[in-house]
């Protein structure tokens, strides 16, 4: 006769297993061991803890006993052991999440909340719709703090239930602004979606410049939401924060009177008076919600400057160094601004602008443009939207992204277009508190057409722009036009930062940074020099929640050139 095959054999094999397991030839546990596990039970339905710890642990005995075991340990407050006794269980069986579950339950006891965190999420990876490793994540991350992650967790299984909406102070803004603001309402689930659109609604009020959301337990699984903040009205929150408001801009000559949420109906009116000789500037803003909905934001602008350009480092389309480049320019604007989510929001506006330039005797042909005087007139739109968001990690990626284009009236130059676009990236890298802080921004933009030299993209540090490179001022003497300059730039900003000492009244930060940029243009009249690499230091002192004091060092790695820089934000 003939025999089977291997694989003939090992089918044979399989089959005759399976008719001794369904028939009950091989039985399921040894009796010894079901009596073991009945023994337990008992015990534990009788919370006599101690007999069950005196069994004696054995290598080969079931995960159950362990995790009775480990439980009974538990209730007796030996947490060390306790662990040790479901770790060894979970070694027998990795896909029973129980282990996992009362692993995290000793973490919290024991204070260490990552590790709790670490065996939910363990946990919940074998079983995505465990409610009570969810409820249980949820609460962890409202402990620490942070209300977005606890949403993330609670959302799935319909928590948390709002009962009440509570403030501490009552903002003073009208009621009817105040409530549409809000996303959420009472009697129903907070979700997560809802808050952050509730958070991009009040930032467009531009009244609170801190606030935070705080669940208050209530009654049973339900609780109020907590709306603290601190409001700005008329002058500033209070009369110290209005005279700092008012004075910071002092060392560099300047006042900058702000009037907040008039009439109580967030109307607010900004502006900027600097007498400095070498750049005179006028600037007032009004804004105002559309409707008297938050959502929508309405703002008008007038800006008038009169100022003195040095561009004998930067410009070459000249006989000789331009030195005192004088430059005057009246613009007013209208734009509105619209909250659709907590995901993006959008702009649109427009601005007729006049300047005239003078002092420009020895300006080639070819670089006149750059320094005719006209009226131009500017559409421009852009959208900021939240391209991720890890509230486990607190991580997030915004994106912002803005076009222009309009018609200056004025040979030669004419038509022109532009785009700008940027990726911000922000972390917390521990769980709760600032106490270390990291920001990565780049950004890119192009101009098309012929522009005056004022619409040109600058990189370096200068008050009246916002494209850092820490070790490149963009002034010479106090005038403007020594930092590089063109129609296209590529820039990207790194920094740090680390609390080392925090009152009451301030908080100061410590760390590096790390700036490098390219700008160009296709004229040829400017100089680019390449890639600039500029690392250096800042310390940021924060006073009285009012005021933030930057001191910087940085260092040209091109030129080899120090640079120390001092600025004054609210």
């Amino acid at each position: 006769m003939d025999f089977a095959s291997p694989s003939q054999a090992a089918r044979v094999t399989a089959l005759l297993l399976c008719l001794c397991l369904s028939s009950g030839a091989l039985p399921q546990e040894p009796p010894a061991d079901a009596d073991r596990r009945a023994t337990v039970r008992r015990l534990y339905a009788e919370k006599r803890w101690e007999e069950i710890v005196q069994f004696a642990p054995l290598s080969s005995d079931p995960a159950e006993l362990d995790l009775y075991r480990g439980l009974a340990l538990a209730q007796l407050q030996r947490w060390a052991e306790a662990r040790t006794a479901f770790e060894t269980g979970r070694k027998k069986e990795p896909r029973d999440k129980r282990f996992l579950l009362e692993l995290a339950g000793v973490a919290y006891r024991q204070q260490k909340l990552s590790e709790a965190k670490t065996n939910l999420k363990r946990a919940l990876r074998l079983d995505r719709g465990d409610v009570y490793a969810q409820d249980f994540l949820a609460t962890i991350y409202l402990l620490e703090g942070n209300l977005e992650a606890a949403l993330q967790h609670w959302n799935p299984i319909g928590k948390p239930q709002i009962t009440n909406l509570k403030f501490d102070p009552r903002p003073r803004v009208r009621a009817v602004l105040l409530d549409r603001a809000f996303a959420f309402s009472p009697a129903e689930v907070l979700h997560l979606n809802d808050l952050r659109t509730t958070e991009a609604r009040i930032e467009n009020m531009g009244i609170f410049p801190r606030y935070r959301f705080e669940l208050v337990p209530e009654q049973e699984q339900s609780f109020a939401v907590m709306f603290e903040a601190a409001e700005r009205n008329g002058w500033g929150d209070g009369t110290l924060d209005g005279l700092l408001s008012l004075l910071r801009g002092l060392p560099y000559q300047a006042v900058q009177p702000e009037f907040y949420n008039l009439n109580h109906s967030s109307l607010n009116v900004t502006s900027l008076q600097r007498w400095d000789s070498q750049k005179r500037r006028l600037f007032a803003s009004l804004s105002v919600p559309l409707g008297q909905d938050p959502k929508w934001r309405l703002q008008f602008y007038l800006d008038g400057r009169n100022e003195h350009w040095d561009l004998s480092e930067t410009f070459q389309g000249a006989t000789s160094p331009k030195t005192d480049v004088k430059l005057q320019k009246a613009e007013a604007g209208a734009e509105i601004r619209s909250v659709v989510s907590g995901r993006w929001t959008w702009k649109s506006g427009m601005s007729l602008a006049y300047r005239s330039f003078g002092n420009l005797g020895g300006i080639t042909p070819q670089a006149a443009p750059f320094f005719t005087g006209s009226f131009s007139l500017k559409y421009y739109a852009g959208f900021n939207y939240k391209l991720l968001r890890v509230p486990e990690r607190r991580f997030t990626v915004d994106s912002i992204v803005s076009g222009q284009f309009g018609k200056a009236f004025a040979r030669p130059l004419g038509p022109f277009g532009g785009i700008e676009g940027s990726l911000d990236v922000h972390w917390f890298p521990l769980p709760r508190g600032d106490d270390y802080e990291m920001r990565s921004r780049l950004r890119a933009g192009a101009i098309m057409g012929r522009v005056p030299l004022d619409e040109l993209f600058a990189l370096g540090i200068e008050r009246d722009n916002n494209l850092w490179l820490r070790a490149h001022i963009g002034t010479r003497h106090g005038k403007k036009g020594n930092a590089p300059m063109g129609r296209q730039f590529i820039l990207w900003n790194w920094e740090t930062d680390k609390v080392v000492y925090q009152n009451a009244f301030l908080t100061l930060k410590l760390g590096p940074f790390l700036d490098a940029g390219k700008v160009a243009d296709s004229s040829g009249d400017f100089r680019s020099g390449g890639w600039l690499w500029d690392p250096g230091v800042q310390c940021k002192v924060r006073v009285l929640e009012s005021l933030t004091i930057v001191f910087s060092y940085g260092r040209n790695l091109r030129s080899s050139r120090n640079a120390f820089y001092t600025t004054v934000s609210r």
